[in-house]
């Protein structure tokens, strides 16, 4: 899938490099933070592509043997035996392959003191491996708890709310061959309050529209008052 070069995507990868080629003895954590939908997952699954990274999505009902399972599957390798053991196996894997891992939804990890201590585990023991985390925007705060984790997070990153340019790189790939003005971008960016999924979300309807309608080229004065999609719950009649 084309991904559209955000400037979120820009953030991911200078997170990356700094990480990869950080100087020996500092540490190898590094956090992007920020709200739902802007576009944090997309970037990180993108540069995990580009940089051969391990990736794994966090769920709310792993334990932390499911969480090490879960890893060494997305490493190639079959996961058998106690968690100390799949532990010991996740270690020797990404100290041996210098691959980054990427971790998303951090933030089911820190409703555990254990799950917590196990990726700092998985990080000491891969040799100060780097780790890159991904959360929502109290992640940096809700980690101050575990100072010993806390600590070791090189590069704090926040996420960036979604901009005009953005828009315009969402473009091509969610309302193609469809030209949208700035105008209707402008108020799209607007309605979006950061989100780049609300962006995509409205490019996509404008694409359906502009299909159904002959549109080549869409202004707001074009759009009129169509609806388009806020994440606002709708309000009873």
């Amino acid at each position: 899938m084309t991904t559209a070069n955000i400037h979120n995507l820009d953030l991911v990868r200078t997170a990356v490099e700094r990480l990869t080629g950080r100087a020996s003895g500092l540490p190898g954590l590094a956090v992007l933070y920020g709200p739902a939908g802007w576009g944090k997952t997309t970037a990180a699954l993108a540069v995990a592509n580009e940089a051969n990274a391990y990736f794994v999505q966090m769920r709310s009902a792993w334990t932390r043997k499911t969480f090490l399972e879960k890893v060494l599957t997305e490493m190639g390798l079959r996961p058998t035996g106690s968690t100390p053991a799949l532990l010991d196996a996740a270690c020797a894997q990404l100290a041996a392959s210098a691959r980054m891992l990427i971790i998303d939804e951090f933030d089911y990890c820190v409703r555990s003191d254990a799950m917590v201590e196990l990726v700092r585990d998985l990080h000491e023991g891969a040799g100060s491996a780097p780790i890159l985390l991904l959360g929502e925007e109290l992640l940096p705060q809700k980690l101050k708890k575990w100072e010993r984790f806390h600590s070791r997070v090189l590069a704090w990153v926040p996420a960036q709310p979604v901009t005009l340019a953005d828009a315009r790189a969402l473009c091509p790939i969610y309302c193609h061959g469809v030209t949208v003005e700035d105008d209707l971008l402008e108020h799209l960016v607007k309605l979006a309050a950061g989100s780049v999924r609300r962006v995509v979300v409205n490019l996509a309807g404008i694409s359906d529209a502009a299909a159904a309608e002959g549109w080549r080229t869409v202004d707001r004065a074009t759009w009129g008052d169509a609806p388009l999609y806020t994440g606002e719950a709708p309000r009873r009649a």
